[in-house]
């Protein structure tokens, strides 16, 4: 009971940090939609669609099982370690990027983030969405969910690109030093 209620109040949560600090940047007049860095039909699908694998992670682990198949204790296990982990790295990676965080890329400048997590990846705030799409993916065992999670996670993975060449032209060599010492993701 206490891994459901953990398990839903963090994406719960993690909405309303997203949500509150958006009206917070409306107060400051700072948009936090930037623009869509890829198809912006595809790149809002994508997210969207991020709500829909955490909402079928909470589903099962409340017992409303979208499971197509039994799933492993182990997996169950590997699911819910993920899942805490990629919210940590949500929730840090968010509080670290302050006032510079965006939906998108920025439409007015921004400070470029390397201190904290920002040392060990270009893009915590990317590996903990991945661990939690993949945590919904072990847990559920649902192809559906497997195959929304894999396209959530290409699409990310492009959008991530295009940001990185956003980032290049806008911070320049400032970027690229950056880019040189720290990895994209954690071992990539």
């Amino acid at each position: 009971m206490i891994a459901a209620i953990t398990a839903t109040i963090l994406p719960l949560g993690f909405l309303i940090v997203l949500f509150g600090g958006g009206t917070l940047f409306l107060r400051n007049n700072i948009e936090q939609d930037g623009e869509a860095p890829i198809n912006r039909t595809l790149f809002y699908f994508s997210k969207y669609s991020i709500l829909a694998l955490w909402g079928a992670m909470v589903l099962q682990i409340w017992g409303i099982g979208i499971s197509v198949f039994e799933v492993p204790p182990v997996l169950q296990i590997t699911g819910l370690v993920l899942w805490f982990f990629g919210f940590a790295l949500l929730y840090i990676g968010r509080f670290e990027m302050g006032g510079s965080f965006r939906l998108g890329t920025p439409k007015e400048h921004t400070s470029l983030k390397v201190d904290g997590l920002f040392r060990l990846s270009r893009n915590p705030m990317y590996v903990g969405m991945y661990a939690t799409m993949v945590a919904s993916s072990l847990y559920t065992l649902n192809p559906a969910v497997i195959f929304l999670a894999v396209f959530v996670i290409a699409i990310h993975h492009s959008i991530v690109m295009a940001e990185e060449n956003h980032m290049e032209k806008v911070f320049g060599q400032e970027y690229s030093d950056y880019r040189n010492r720290v990895r994209r993701y954690i071992l990539v």
